[in-house]
């Protein structure tokens, strides 16, 4: 029997989670980015991948058999994990490079309720630029038929529809290069080097003009400053919705300049200081600085690379964002929602220099000290008095960091698993992948990410109640007089709304 490469990585190091049908744990630590271990095994025939719930970014369903011939990398995913979100680029990479002898399939096995429906893993194939089809494996069977056990999870089937290779974790293209290039060497003519052409999803919001807008902050003028993250840049509004000012070429890349020239790869977060805008330049793992006086933008954090510390590494040391989701400034410290890594970093803006503020680096609800404490992909950050709150959307908690006690406490969430759209007293409410905060008159606003929600948390009362519904993926919140701007980022706009009446109305963005 033919024997192939089957690489294994320790799942959870960089692995988002396990599913509910497994018991989530932790790791043995970590040290850091591991390399994959390379094993010979048998191979064996490759289930069925079809499933009840069909096809999207194609436009037919495909069974194995029509991939005959074809090497086929089989990529387990749920569109609200970071982590796989930084595969992508890999996996882009690995279908230029092999064009003609690879086929990359998309198997969404979704975490969260609302990442089963089809037209939120279409948001989401748009959103990321996703170029391969996907397959909605929402009762998880493809899933358990592989026996996958962490997202993300890659899966190698060769020319004669065998698996011969699986993996979990990040960094997928030195060790799936290698083993392509084994197979390729293997099976030589008997390759199938025909490509195949897939009608990919489209793009509907064509006359939005902005996409996916994310964070949004205001400045001294009351002017507002929003993330068109689909996009790829960062525009200027007044309070009608008029665009004033861009910064960005509107194209995907990492270039510094002046407003009109520089890139950026989905930019989040935002934070003001002066004339000095920073950006969460998220896909990018950096923070960038847009002098508001000279147009130009400079990087002042990072270099492209997603940086990983754990446990007791480099607490005092500088380091590099991952993933960096939003900023806070306070006095001479920016805070940084470091989602890649799992941590809330701090910068020094005399300095410039990014340092580990809280969080392990493991991926858990854990409470404790600031070294103790884990945090599950915080993208929100706001304060109230000596209170940094963060929003942890994959545990849908709401964390609390006090700068005094150097402690981090949980007032909403119990875990990695355990989410849904229920109101009431703190210790009942459950929470969707709540993904911003918002502070105002001593309470806690919440953008209920995946419940399309925006949550008040009454910090005297510890009770939880439905503000606004009716959203789609909304990612942030600000308050603007008497007002509360959202960004309902799957609808490609803004919203705002009146705190006495809760009515809702669309902001109209124009040129």
């Amino acid at each position: 029997m033919n024997k192939y490469i089957l690489w294994l990585l320790s799942m959870a190091v960089f692995s988002s989670c396990q599913p509910q049908t497994n018991t989530a744990t932790e790791t043995d630590k970590p040290t850091n980015k591991p390399t994959a271990t390379a094993m010979d095994l048998p191979a064996v025939t490759a289930p069925e991948i079809n499933t009840d719930y069909g096809w999207l970014n194609t436009d037919r369903a495909y069974t194995l058999k029509d991939f005959r011939g074809k090497i086929v990398l089989l990529d387990f995913w749920t569109f609200g994990c970071i982590n796989c979100q930084h595969i992508i680029p890999d996996l882009k990479r690995l279908e230029k490079e092999y064009a003609k002898e690879l086929v990359v399939i998309g198997v969404h096995s979704a975490k969260f309720e609302s990442e089963k429906t089809n037209n939120n893993i279409r948001k989401a194939i748009l959103k990321f630029g996703i170029e391969h089809p996907v397959v909605n494996d929402a009762d998880f069977k493809v899933w358990e038929s592989y026996g996958v056990k962490a997202w993300p999870t890659i899966t190698l089937i060769s020319p004669d529809g065998k698996v011969v290779g699986q993996r979990s974790g990040e960094g997928v293209y030195p060790v799936a290069k290698k083993s392509i290039d084994n197979l390729i060497k293997q099976y030589g003519d008997k390759i199938n080097r025909e490509p195949i052409t897939f009608k990919l999803e489209k793009a509907s919001e064509a006359n939005s003009i902005v996409r996916f807008p994310s964070k949004l902050i205001s400045d001294e003028a009351g002017n507002i400053w929003l993330s068109d993250s689909g996009n790829n840049r960062v525009v200027k509004i007044n309070k009608s919705g008029k665009i004033l000012e861009v910064i960005g070429k509107g194209e995907q890349g990492f270039t510094d300049g002046d407003f009109a020239t520089a890139t950026f790869y989905e930019p989040h977060g935002l934070a003001i200081k002066g004339n000095t805008l920073y950006i969460a330049d998220s896909k990018n793992n950096s923070i960038r600085k847009a002098d508001l006086t000279t147009k130009q933008v400079e990087t002042v954090a990072g270099d492209g690379e997603m940086g990983y510390y754990f446990l007791n590494d480099k607490w005092e040391e500088a380091v590099k964002p991952n993933s960096p989701w939003d900023l806070l400034i306070d006095g001479n410290v920016m805070y940084i929602a470091n989602a890649g890594n799992h941590q809330v970093l701090k910068m020094d803006l005399a300095t410039n220099k990014v340092t580990r503020f809280a969080g392990s680096g493991r991926e858990a609800l854990t409470n404790g000290t600031l070294r103790e404490a884990a945090f599950n992909q915080p993208s929100g950050l706001t304060k109230i008095g000596n209170t940094l709150y963060v929003a942890d959307p994959e545990a849908s908690a709401v964390r609390t960091i006090n700068l005094q006690t150097s402690t981090v406490a949980t007032p909403v969430g119990r875990g990695l698993f355990d989410f849904g759209d229920k109101d009431g007293d703190v210790d009942d409410a459950l929470l969707q992948h709540c993904v911003g905060v918002a502070a105002n008159n001593n309470n806690i606003y919440i953008a209920d990410t995946y419940n399309g929600k925006v949550k008040l948390l009454d910090l005297k009362n510890e009770r939880i109640s439905t503000l606004v519904a009716g959203l789609n993926e909304p990612n942030d919140l600000l308050f603007i007089e008497n007002e509360l701007w959202v960004t309902d980022t799957n609808n490609h706009q803004l919203v705002k709304i009146n705190l006495k009446s809760s009515e809702k109305n669309i902001v109209t963005i124009s040129q």
